[in-house]
């Protein structure tokens, strides 16, 4: 008897409608989860910004950026060491950072800011690469830290912000600060949040921990978003500006799968 031989059944790959509309999908659902665990939060996530000390609200710029320079920095520097950790592993690490950061309160918390942030910049680049751009690559280390000009998880609107998805500049050693510098004040706003929920009386290492855990899921989803529009225009040859606008379409009017 003749066995038969089937051809491969080939799968089309998904219209460029369909990418945006998966995208647009995805930059509403990593919007959710932050606003998911204030709302577990309540009252006492009112008012977050003025919960904190008058220390830590006057320094709270100079501290993001060191943050980031020090992240970019470890960051780059350790992937020639340690390999890319999936989505998983690196929000339990965050997690677990997260815990112990909100459990001594302001100090430790800030104390934490670096490393949380360090863990989330590693997990952009692999995404970087899973969409097959080069992490070690000008343009796309600049992609990398332009996810953190995302509003954040716990932004205190639901306003569409999508201005991270066009701050391009030519990169040069000059530009890659000049862009540090332009983002961590945006930055330093998300991140005073957190930890004036990290000092939430009672919850401590626990709401460190849920934080970390929707940071960590906002910003991974937010460079899928990144790369995945960037990986469409090359592929398309469509122009970014058009694809960016689609996309808002796409999220303003909440036209996603």
């Amino acid at each position: 008897m003749t066995e038969t031989i089937l051809p491969p059944v080939i799968v089309p790959s998904p219209s460029r409608d369909e990418q945006l509309d998966a995208l647009a999908a995805r930059y509403r659902d990593a919007q959710g989860i932050g606003m998911q665990v204030v709302g577990l939060l309540g009252a006492q996530a009112e008012g977050l910004l003025d919960k904190l000390p008058e220390g830590a609200k006057s320094g709270l710029d100079a501290a993001t950026l060191k943050a980031l320079e020090l992240s970019f920095s470890i960051a780059n520097v350790s992937r020639g060491t340690f390999p890319d950790t999936g989505s998983w592993l690196t929000r339990a690490v965050t997690v677990t950072t997260g815990a112990a950061g909100g459990f001594g309160g302001i100090s430790t918390a800030l104390a934490e800011l670096p490393v949380t942030t360090t863990v989330i910049l590693r997990a952009v680049q692999g995404i970087a690469a899973e969409h097959g751009f080069d992490p070690n690559d000008d343009d796309t280390r600049a992609d990398c830290l332009r996810v953190f000009a995302a509003a954040g998880p716990i932004a205190a609107d639901d306003g569409v912000d999508l201005s991270f998805l066009t701050l391009r500049a030519t990169v040069t050693g000059a530009t890659m600060q000049a862009l540090l510098t332009t983002i961590a004040p945006k930055l330093a706003v998300t991140l005073g949040r957190k930890l004036a929920l990290q000092t939430v009386p009672v919850l401590g290492a626990v709401t460190g921990a849920a934080i970390n855990y929707a940071f960590t899921s906002y910003y991974q989803d937010i460079a899928h978003v990144q790369f995945g529009l960037r990986k469409l225009a090359e592929e398309s040859g469509e122009d970014r500006a058009v694809l960016i606008a689609a996309f808002e379409e796409r999220v303003s009017n909440k036209k996603i799968l």
